[in-house]
């Protein structure tokens, strides 16, 4: 048996013990005049002592130590043995102590120790009960906060993987863009790679953090549309209007990107004929709608869409983040549509 003092197991039983003790003064003071209720408190203090003593090695050391099968049946009857003992002759023997030492007052005279300890046993089982509720409410709190705590640290920690993945996937779109003007000797290229060089700084000092402001959304955006457009000829119609009511709203960093990516990679790039791209980004009253259409050669297939890294990535961002969302993908005949609402208010 393990008889190593849990500091902090012990600092709660002498919490609990503190309410037993409350429980009993507020028995006595209803139940007897001051002068006699001074006195009693003084002997309840002193009992409670002993109470908490004695529970906290029954709870903490004998139960944890018995052993169910035939083999500990005799280890189990001593254990209880000696638990039984602590709880009726010795808490008689602290009652006797404290007389002696001018602590306890003796209201009740007993005719033999086995009345005495009979009486303070009878006493020890409420305690027994009152400490046992009380432990399990306590350690059933604790252990759902724990499994919380757990549940929240998981979920942060698939929340960073899940932006390691889409951090680098915008990247190397981007610098896919840089090479195909490169390898064309475009003018455009040192353009490029200045635009580039802003949304790797956004991306260093602005992504880190949990949320930034709409306005850096809609500006990252911005550059990176601006950006693809460097790389397509005239033919491409890219649209970008937003209607926010206030620019200083809050939101996850890159959150909306995967879609506006989608759109260009899988989109306008696969279109030969008449391609286009347009995005509308809408804030009222904390609700927020995106909504991105895109071209596309192919006829709609059989069957839901089949979403990309890109797309799978954010819907399990999404669950993360927020309680209250919808992300809709539908794929038509000459276009692709994404539509993503969220309640900005249901972050979780």
């Amino acid at each position: 048996m393990n008889t190593k003092i849990d500091t902090k197991r012990l600092t709660l039983f002498f919490k609990i013990g503190a309410a037993y003790l409350l429980v009993w003064v507020l028995y006595d003071l209803t139940n007897y005049p001051s002068v006699e209720f001074q006195q009693r408190a003084v002997n309840e203090i002193w009992r409670a002592v002993h109470i908490v003593l004695v529970n906290y090695w029954f709870f903490e050391h004998t139960l944890p130590a018995l052993r169910f099968s035939w083999k500990g049946l005799p280890r189990n009857i001593l254990l209880l043995g000696s638990q039984f003992l602590l709880y009726s002759f010795g808490l008689y023997a602290w009652r006797y102590l404290g007389i002696v030492l001018y602590i306890h007052t003796s209201f009740k005279e007993y005719e033999s120790l086995r009345d005495g300890a009979c009486d303070q046993f009878s006493a020890s089982m409420f305690s027994v009960l009152f400490f046992a509720v009380i432990r399990h409410i306590h350690d059933h709190i604790k252990l759902k906060q724990s499994a919380q705590q757990l549940l929240i640290e998981k979920q942060q920690a698939e929340l960073n993987y899940l932006k390691s993945q889409t951090n680098p996937h915008f990247l190397f779109n981007t610098l896919n863009n840089i090479y195909s003007l490169a390898t064309d000797k475009s003018d455009l290229a040192p353009e490029s790679i200045l635009r580039l060089s802003k949304i790797l700084r956004f991306m260093l000092y602005e992504t880190s953090g949990k949320q930034i402001s709409i306005e850096q959304e809609v500006k990252v955006i911005s550059d990176y549309i601006a950006l693809e457009k460097l790389r397509h000829d005239e033919s491409l119609r890219v649209s970008f209007t937003y209607d926010i009511e206030d620019m200083k709203q809050m939101l996850p960093p890159l959150l909306l990107i995967p879609l506006v990516e989608n759109a260009f990679k899988h989109g306008a790039a696969e279109t030969r004929r008449l391609p286009f791209v347009d995005i509308h980004l809408s804030v009222d009253k904390r609700q927020l709608s995106f909504l991105v259409k895109n071209s596309v050669e192919k006829s709609p297939e059989e069957g839901p869409v089949k979403e990309n890294i890109g797309l799978s990535n954010l819907r399990r961002q999404l669950e993360l983040l927020y309680t209250d969302y919808k992300l809709i993908v539908q794929q038509h005949e000459s276009e692709f549509v994404a539509i993503l609402k969220i309640n900005l208010s249901s972050h979780v």
